[in-house]
């Protein structure tokens, strides 16, 4: 047969025609790398982030339309895309030739932040449009579509919740509002209408504010009167009435060659890479043929499982086949018996197949269809069901596949084909699964179909599913059950099949459990026994993989008593003989559902007497939003390549604490390509050495080894791929040494301590104190740790200059200058030799701080040494390997207090795990300390704190640095208070609020403290009384779920200790009158760049559109601080204001001779009288810091108040949980940019929910992270924002300590998302209170489904004890 060897496609418009494509490359490199699309992003490279999202677009000739698609670049083979057209976010729409409105929308509402993320979310939304409006349709996508195109889109900046409001304007919801809204101050957007009313208006019991709204509970903050505004401003975050329409006729047509013929897609390929050959038959006989020749080949659909097990287990499939044109395996026909797919029909296929049938049949006919589009809700995300297919998860064979569960249960039916062997068909049933990932398929036959059958009266069908996160995540244990009744009445059961994922090597069915109900009426004794029977039959190891061994055992129980309630309800409906469960038992079968998110935000507009000109105060979009929305913005690997540039990749340590015996670099200097390997032996000793606080690390690991992921070597060579390759070849023999510490625990028992770090602030007489109180509690609780989890990972480029005697860094960094210092003192070569540059960073929040020397000294080291460009950016599962995060913290406290809940004394041991070296663990530890109080005036403490010493990465700076660890085992003593008093946690958090004039434990007095105004403010808009008692009631009627509520506040010191408490800038002006700013902060998403231009435009009385940041870059701004510690914008704001105020003064002259002129005209005539329009700006922070040997000094420069009330529902059988509603009121001073503010803030908070609740860092017992991608490290998600998400810029509380009155915002409201950590906490106290159990209890964090469910303890619960003191598979650092 003939075959092709060109891959043919179009991009953007453009045709693409290639002979020579390596079957390994996926539609990212080669976007990326051959075709200089730098917009489509790499995240992850396991279709887990969204940040590669394009749009794929095919011709359906048999169907005779075209279908849109999204999909995950970083997983499409290049060679999949034949005959198809690609679309990336370049392609529709650019700042030159004009945005289109989803581009303009995102970036308008404030949805963009770093902007890492941005392209792979415009190109979801565009997608769902195109989708929509296909083949001449007009239909506007819902709320709910949008939800589900989200699925697969990761954010970590902006917490979702302006991104959802921008793009709701393109929904029918919106549409249908009778008046287009403005994103109002204060507005509730629900549907696109403000209240969710579609008459527009939110009118309750209120006042109306200046735009007509009628606002809950009086007068809101930020709300104003017409003549309190600037005149022509409006109180809006937005203005939708700016954005343009979409019009879906004005959209590229597909390319008519496609289109008009069929050639491509009936060509044989057959393309043969160096390593792997891709074929793609277009007949079954091809297929099997091949299949016959190639036993052991892989059949690829859309990649999902065989390009992860690629990239990240370096297998090798040498021969690939793609049947996505044998008609067989791609057709779907419905039969008598039910729907037959074929084994390459994608899940979103199946799903729109069987909602077609759900809508058409009786209900009784679909059960199991139902079940199986229920489960494909939460099946992976949006991306990866469009493009995988059943036959793939069929033949994976994963024990926890969300599908193959139902499958079994519903017996459903696989043929089979061979060559030789003919067709056959199998039944799925407990046999078909033989091991693990192993079937009873034979090498050399092809799954064709699967049939689903149809169900029928008197039988019921149930699918089940608990994550870490509700969508795009594997399951932990899932579990799919089917019941078949016979005629009698009461009923009694004739068949039943239970069948269980996550509990076994495979999926398995529970004969026993099923075979106690067949011949049985449905009654309570019944599902007692059958309990019974699970518990004993689905047994788990104590070192099963995954962990979790009692949790996942409950979930058994906790399945099969959903289903028990939800089989009694539907009989007890059609059986009015049988007796009813009592109404609020029905609460087990019913499952948490998402309602359409709503929110407001509140902030003070600007005065009436302000120029338009002046930006200050108003909500401007982020300076590179637009840039970011369409792809344009640059990050550091977006560079092209420079002439003979190499590839940098990290050799990195497989032991966690070992001796380095030998290392063997001769494998990988034998492969083709590769340049050079570079180790310790390559260095001076001197100057193989790196550190913040001490020089405790070494950029390569000479002699020994202290944690797994630790860079012992770098190999270089031509490109990515070979240079990864071969670093897994190079050969490190090790010798184990002991102890092997991992745990604070383990630190404490071996007495491991990072030296020098004991830190202790004593406040009055704590012994005393507890001797007055007339109770004395002691407690625990442990927080692990946390992955910054920015969206691009490390980057580093290095080009030598000038032979060598030069070198310049590109680096996604926040520190530049430090950088330039380690390099510097690595290479020998004169810091004035070395500049560092930043353009922007995909995100940081203190990871990219002391963390990115790890790659970037090599890098430079490799440059000079080559004399030749080196590039390395790390890939998602390195970076998470060889990067620490936050610092996992054990508290141990002692809190004496009265009966009326007034705290006399409190004690607290704090222990960080800072892992092999110190980084900023010291400083970590003593913000813990300082802060951890929270803001609580309590008049005796002794806070001890020491940083542990572990064979783990060196943990870092993490967004809140110490003290969202430290308040929360302070608010944990706080709420056992609460518990033993019997009382509301907030009276007593209220009782000990600080207040002015209080003095701090660091002997600092408070001036100017809003803490009281927040928090009475924040109990009012958050109705925190009336929501108490309806949580109170809701509790009442339900037994298996449970509400809580907890207000909380939030006290943060703003400042960078001594000497980076300082800051420059550089102002230049043109004779066009343009400017051009340098300051020493870098830009991650913050928005500083916004700020700083914002803060010129005042001064200079000057638009903000002439003025433009380009780079941080150390040839510019000297000493530089790390944009760290929220103070970026207060010291580089002063700093700018400091240079503009001096062009300014030199510009006097010049406007007092010319009054009416421009401020061209002034610019040229300075220039024309040769004045200096260049000027340098400084600034000090006045506080020196703090001195811990003589505990003088003062610690902050000021501080930034907020509070918080957020009301959550749990599942007390699943441990799973949804936030109902927060609401923050946060005092930003007067703040420079209400909507960056606001971002921040919901950012920040949705950054703190992870921590609390969702992110877990799960080490193995050698300590090798288990959780190492978004595969299996959970962030928060699109459908983790509160259903009721609202915030509020204080008002009347200006700052007189930093610029414009302004406070700093990145940390502080971090911390207030342990409001939803307490409030968990406060539902499982209800859950707990049914079993009659009372008082404090443990709740360690993050509260996870595990630990919410474990810790509502319960009948079903005491079923499942564990060995104690076994094997583990996992440990949590």
């Amino acid at each position: 047969m003939s075959a092709s060897q060109e891959i043919v496609f179009f991009v953007n418009g453009e045709k693409v025609a290639d002979p020579n494509v390596d079957p390994e490359w996926t539609l990212l490199y080669y976007l990326r790398k051959k075709l200089y699309l730098s917009g489509t992003k790499l995240g992850c490279a396991e279709g887990g982030c969204g940040a590669c999202t394009v749009m794929i677009s095919r011709y359906d000739h048999e169907a005779q339309k075209v279908v849109h698609l999204s999909a995950n670049a970083c997983l499409t083979p290049v060679c999949a895309v034949h005959g198809q057209a690609v679309t990336t976010v370049e392609g529709i729409g650019s700042t030159q030739r004009g945005l289109h409105a989803v581009q303009q929308r995102i970036a308008a509402a404030h949805g963009s932040q770093c902007g890492f993320c941005t392209p792979g979310i415009v190109m979801s939304m565009y997608a769902l449009l195109r989708a929509c409006s296909a083949d001449g349709k007009t239909r506007k996508p819902s709320i709910k579509d949008l939800e589900v195109a989200f699925q697969g889109n990761l954010c970590r900046c902006t917490g979702y919740r302006p991104i959802i409001e921008g793009f709701r304007t393109l929904t029918e919801e919106w549409e249908r509002c009778d008046s287009r809204l403005l994103a109002t101050n204060g507005a509730s957007i629900v549907n696109g209408c403000v209240g969710g009313l579609t008459n527009g208006c939110c009118k309750t019991n209120g006042k109306v504010n200046g735009n007509g709204c009628c606002q809950a509970n009086g007068e809101v903050n930020g709300s104003c009167d017409e003549d309190e505004r600037a005149p022509g401003d409006m109180e809006i975050l937005f203005d939708t009435s700016k954005f343009k329409p979409y019009d879906s006729s004005q959209e590229p047509i597909f390319p008519p060659e496609l289109q008009l013929s069929q050639g491509l897609d009936q060509q044989y390929l057959m393309i043969k890479g160096p390593r792997v050959t891709w074929y793609r038959p277009t007949t079954l006989e091809q297929l099997l043929l091949l299949k016959h020749i190639h036993p052991q080949a892989r059949i690829v659909v859309g990649n999902t499982e065989i390009g992860v097990e690629v990239k990240f287990k370096n297998l090798l499939y040498p021969v690939l086949m793609h049947p996505t044109k044998v008609k067989e395996l791609v057709a779907i026909h419905q039969s008598s018996s039910g729907i037959k797919f074929g084994s390459s029909v994608t899940l979103n296929d199946i799903d729109s197949t069987l909602k077609t049938a759900i809508d058409r049949l009786p209900e009784p006919k679909t059960r199991v269809f139902k079940a199986i589009v229920d489960m494909l809700h939460w099946f992976a995300g949006k991306q990866i069901r469009n493009v995988a297919a059943v036959g793939g998860n069929i033949m994976t064979g994963s024990p926890i596949s969300d599908l193959n569960p139902i499958f079994i249960a519903a017996n459903c039916e696989i043929e089979l084909a061979s060559k030789d062997g003919g067709r056959r068909t199998v039944t799925m049933d407990g046999s078909f699964f033989t091991g693990y990932r192993k079937n009873i398929v034979k090498p050399n036959e092809v799954m064709l179909s699967i049939t689903v059958p149809y169900s029928h009266e008197g039988m019921f069908f149930k699918a089940y599913k608990q994550a870490r996160r509700r969508e795009d995540d594997i399951s932990i244990v899932n579990a799919a059950f089917q019941v078949e009744f016979d005629g009698s009445r009461p009923p009694v059961v004739k068949k039943a099949n239970l069948v269980f994922g996550g509990m076994a090597p495979t999926v398995v069915e529970a004969k026993k459990a099923a075979k106690i109900l067949v011949g049985r009426k449905i009654d309570a004794q019944l599902m007692e026994d059958v309990c019974n029977v699970l518990s004993d039959e689905l047994p788990l190891s104590p070192d099963a993989p995954g962990g979790m061994i009692a949790y996942r055992r409950s979930l058994t129980l906790g399945f099969f008593y959903k289903f028990f309630v939800d089989l009694h309800e539907n009989i007890c409906r059609d059986d009015p003989s049988m007796e009813c469960l009592p109404e609020r038992l029905l609460s087990a079968s019913q499952g948490l559902s998402a309602a359409t998110p709503q929110s407001s935000q509140y902030f003070q507009v600007v005065p009436p007497d302000q120029p338009k000109i002046d930006p200050i105060g108003r909500p401007i979009p982020h300076s590179s939003a637009f840039k970011q929305a369409t792809g344009e913005a640059v990050y550091c690997d977006d560079l092209p390549r420079f002439e003979n540039e190499l590839y940098l990749s990290l050799v990195l340590s497989t032991r966690a604490h070992a001796k380095v015996v030998s290392i063997d670099a001769d494998p990988a200097l034998a492969i083709e390509g590769v340049r050079a390997f570079f180790c310790a032996s390559d260095l001076d000793p001197m100057r193989n050495k790196l550190g913040v606080m001490v020089k405790d690390e070494e950029i390569f690991a000479s002699s020994i080894v202290e944690s797994i992921g630790q860079v012992i070597g770098a190999v270089v060579a031509i490109d990515q791929a070979t240079a990864q390759r071969a670093s897994k070849l190079v050969k490190v023999v090790y010798e184990d040494l002991h102890p092997l510490i991992l745990t604070i625990e383990e630190a404490i028992a071996h007495k491991s301590f990072h030296e020098g770090t004991n830190r202790m602030l004593t406040k009055g007489d704590v012994d005393a104190g507890m001797k007055m109180s007339t109770h004395v509690l002691e407690g625990e609780v442990h927080l692990g740790g946390q992955e910054h989890f920015y969206l691009e990972t490390n980057c580093a480029i290095a080009i030598p200059r000038e032979d060598g005697n030069e070198l310049e860094v590109i680096c996604s960094t926040q520190h530049p200058d430090e950088l330039q210092r380690l390099i510097s003192e690595a290479v020998g070569m004169k810091a004035n030799h070395i500049v560092c540059r930043v353009k922007r960073l995909g995100g940081a929040f203190g990871g990219k701080e002391t963390q990115s020397p790890i790659i970037a000294v090599p890098v430079a080291i490799a440059a000079l040494k080559l004399k030749r460009a080196v590039r390395c950016m790390l890939d998602r599962d390195e970076d998470m390997v060889a990067t620490g995060g936050r610092n996992p913290f054990h508290g141990k406290y002692k809190m004496g207090f009265t009966s009326d809940g007034k705290i006399l004394s409190y004690e607290v041991d704090l222990y960080n795990n800072a892992g092999r070296s110190l980084d900023l663990s010291s400083l970590v530890i003593e913000q813990a300390l300082m802060l951890g109080q929270n803001g609580y005036n309590i008049p005796n403490v002794r806070s001890k704190g020491v940083c542990c010493k572990t064979n783990l990465q060196s943990n870092t700076a993490f967004r809140g640095f110490g003290a969202p660890q430290g308040m929360l085992i302070t608010e944990n003593a706080i709420t056992d208070v609460a518990a033993i008093l019997g009382v509301d946690p907030a009276k007593i958090r209220e009782k000990n609020m600080v207040k002015n004039g209080d003095t701090m434990i660091y002997d600092h007095t408070l001036q100017n403290c809003t803490l009281q105004k927040c928090w009475e403010e924040c109990l009012k808009k958050s109705a925190y009384n009336q929501k108490r008692r309806e949580s109170e009631a809701f509790n009442k009627k339900n037994r298996w779920r449970k509400r809580g509520v907890c207000i909380l506040p939030t006290m943060f010191g703003i400042s960078l200790v001594f000497p980076i408490n300082q800051a420059g800038a550089l102002v230049l002006v043109y004779t066009d009158g343009s400017v051009l700013i340098t300051h020493g902060g870098t830009e991650m998403g913050q928005g500083l760049h916004t700020k700083m231009i914002q803060v010129a435009s005042r001064v200079l009385e000057i638009p903000e559109d002439i003025i433009y940041i380009s780079e941080t870059s150390t040839d510019k701004i000297p000493n530089a601080p790390p944009t760290a510690a929220s103070s970026s914008s207060d010291l580089n704001g002063m700093a700018v204001l400091n240079a503009c105020r001096k062009i300014k003064q030199r510009l006097k002259p010049y406007v007092a001779a010319d009054p009416k002129g421009s401020w061209n005209d002034w610019v040229n005539a300075a220039y024309l009288d040769s004045v200096n329009l260049s000027a340098s700006g400084f600034y000090r922070s006045p506080n020196p810091g703090y001195d811990w040997e003589t505990h003088t000094g003062n610690p902050h420069h000021y501080y930034t108040y907020g509070a918080a009330c957020s009301e959550v529902e749990i599942d007390c059988l699943t441990g799973d949980h949804q936030v109902l509603s927060t609401d923050i009121v946060m005092d930003l001073g007067e703040s420079l940019n209400p909507a960056i503010d606001i971002g921040q803030v919901e950012g920040a908070f949705m950054q703190g929910y992870g921590l609390y609740t969702l992110e877990e860092l799960t080490y193995s017992p050698t300590g090798m992270l288990y959780s190492r991608g978004p595969g299996t490290y959970k962030i928060p998600g699109f459908s983790n924002i509160p259903t009721k998400f609202n915030v509020s810029l204080l008002r009347g509380a200006p700052n007189p300590r930093a610029v414009y009155s302004s406070k700093a915002v990145g940390e502080p409201p971090l911390a207030l998302a342990m409001s939803v950590f307490f409030a968990i906490k406060d539902a499982i106290t209800s859950a707990r209170s049914e079993s009659g159990l009372s008082g404090p209890f443990r709740l360690d964090s993050p509260a996870t489904s595990a630990r919410i469910r474990m810790a509502c303890e319960d009948h079903i619960t005491k079923k499942v004890s564990v060995e104690e003191g076994g094997p583990s598979w996992n440990i949590i650092p």
